[in-house]
């Protein structure tokens, strides 16, 4: 999707149509935040969105896999990512949970096949929404070249948590527009990408190509519609 594909045509969309209808599900993230060493925002961020890529391409997600019915449920629905945080047993008790754990420089974030939106595991469903609030020490070093960036939208305020699942959709746009070769050689490189703040002057330009272009549904913290990230990978230029 970019902003010159009709709203009505994406997963994201806001108004109401067949996807309304479907039954709903989410893709669960759950952040390990233990209280004496946080991971860094950017950190947190970019090991979500890498999440979101590796659950995608895994096998189980695929074809007859175990997790195949799932992840075309919850796509035939909205696009609904949640993420939750966990720390000490909380975060245990997680990883007994079929799913897939995934490191950054620090951070760790453990993605789950999707289930219905009312129907969460008991373990998932007792973890906390809020409290994800994380800071990056540092700014952030520039991307590296050639890398796949998500660039967020540097006029709006987000927890970590909302950031997180937006930079995840993001990433998840940018996958639906590549070929089957594209995404293989994305993979095969660890999906490398980096999350950055779009400078101020340059949203406008990024808005306007032709890189797909999250619009949150406002189900939480911002307005429906609200554009949160481009997904700007080299091969969708």
């Amino acid at each position: 999707m970019n902003n010159e594909t009709p709203v009505s045509d994406s997963p994201f969309r806001t108004e109401t149509g067949a996807r309304d209808q479907a039954p709903q599900f989410v893709l669960p993230l759950v952040v390990r935040i233990e209280r004496a060493a946080p991971p860094a925002r950017t950190d947190a961020l970019q090991t979500a969105a890498r999440a979101v890529l590796v659950l995608l391409s895994d096998e189980r997600s695929l074809g007859d896999g175990e997790w195949a019915q799932p992840v075309r449920d919850w796509q035939d629905a909205r696009i609904r990512k949640v993420v939750r945080r966990a720390r000490g047993a909380e975060w245990r008790r997680t990883e007994a949970l079929p799913g897939i754990t995934v490191t950054g420089e620090a951070a760790e974030v453990r993605v789950f096949p999707p289930v219905p939106l009312d129907g969460w595991p008991r373990v998932l469903a007792k973890l906390q929404v809020s409290g994800t609030d994380l800071d990056d020490p540092l700014p952030p070093a520039p991307a590296g070249p050639g890398d796949p960036v998500l660039w967020l939208n540097p006029g709006l305020d987000m927890s970590a948590g909302k950031a997180m699942a937006q930079a995840g959709h993001g990433a998840q746009l940018a996958w639906w527009e590549l070929t089957d070769e594209q995404r293989a050689a994305w993979r095969e490189a660890g999906f490398p990408l980096a999350v950055r703040t779009a400078p101020p002057a340059r949203w406008d330009e990024l808005t306007a190509s032709r890189l797909p272009v999250v619009r949150d549904a406002g189900f939480t913290e911002i307005a429906s519609g609200s554009q949160t990230v481009v997904a700007d990978h080299p091969a969708l230029r």
